[in-house]
């Protein structure tokens, strides 16, 4: 059970990075990846500062999104 709190709560951050930057590519799946992604990038980068929710720091998490989602959407460009 807390292996799927884990990917929902992984997929609200990530769908939070892709409204702020105007979407995510993969959709749901797209979200959640972004949203364990950034939470591990946030975590290495920031630290777990701020409020958790099922042991994610949201903060840190979502700044890591935001990181990897403008990455994500800067090669997909490149590539096209």
């Amino acid at each position: 059970m807390a292996i799927l709190l884990y990917l929902l709560v992984g997929g609200l951050i990530g769908w939070l990075a892709g409204l702020l930057l105007g979407g995510v590519p993969g959709g749901i799946i797209g979200n959640i990846i972004a949203g364990v992604i950034g939470a591990w990038i946030g975590h290495s980068v920031i630290g777990t500062q701020g409020p958790e929710l099922m042991g994610i720091a949201i903060l840190p998490a979502l700044i890591g999104a935001l990181i990897f989602v403008a990455i994500l959407s800067l090669i997909l460009k490149l590539i096209r």
